[in-house]
């Protein structure tokens, strides 16, 4: 059986999980170019992070947070996903708090920290529940556009039993030149999901967690009948 990955993923990992019998194959859909911009104070804010391109955009342009608990303007770090977690770390910072998506994360900040001031590090097309949610709340919440995310459109001639998306933006981008009619379609998260019901009736599985090991546990589930 052949799966395609919609990004650049290691493949020893996806042969390790899901075995010989399993072909797999990464064409990418999306790229990412950081945006250069000027640096300014980050005191008295909340950092919210949403993607490792974030991060690492955020790091590029020469930004450093304050993590000093015991300074007076001392940043607040919030992330979503464990992959800006990582990159976060990579970089020499912790989190404050880590949920699973936005949607979470906007539930937390309305309900623990309305009297936060919220700099949102992020790409050109980020989820627009933050800017949606908060400001309703009047919650002070900023997007900052750190990256921009391109679409491809390759045309992807071989045939595929299977396909893994990874972002809306993704999806959008293989619509263009490309059919899902004779594939079975994996998703990591609800809102990548979301568009792919956009441009096909076909069932759409949707890992638990928006990691790889997550999406590869469903395709053990749903392909090779193993838990």
């Amino acid at each position: 059986m052949n799966i395609l990955f919609t990004k650049n993923t290691d493949l020893s990992v996806i042969s390790e999980e899901l075995g010989d019998n399993i072909s797999a194959a990464c064409i990418e859909v999306i790229k990412t170019v950081p945006v250069k911009i000027s640096l300014f104070d980050l005191k008295n804010h909340s950092l919210i992070f949403t993607s490792a391109n974030g991060v690492k955009s955020f790091f590029q342009n020469g930004f450093q947070p304050n993590e000093d608990l015991t300074a007076k303007n001392y940043n607040r770090i919030y992330c979503v996903g464990e992959k800006t977690k990582r990159e976060l770390r990579k970089n020499g910072f912790g989190t404050f708090k880590v949920l699973k998506n936005a949607d979470t994360l906007s539930k937390f900040i309305v309900k623990y920290c309305q009297h936060e001031k919220f700099l949102h590090f992020c790409g050109n097309i980020a989820i627009n529940i933050l800017d949606k949610d908060l400001p309703l709340q009047n919650i002070q919440y900023e997007k900052v556009v750190v990256y921009h995310t391109e679409e491809i459109h390759p045309l992807v001639t071989e045939k595929y039993h299977a396909a893994v998306f990874f972002s809306p933006s993704g999806v959008r981008s293989f619509a263009k030149q490309n059919s899902f009619d004779d594939m079975m379609l994996f998703s990591i998260g609800e809102t990548t999901s979301g568009e792919l019901r956009k441009h096909t009736s076909k069932p759409v599985f949707t890992s638990e967690g928006n990691t790889l090991p997550s999406v590869l546990k469903l395709i053990k589930k749903k392909i090779l009948n193993k838990d």
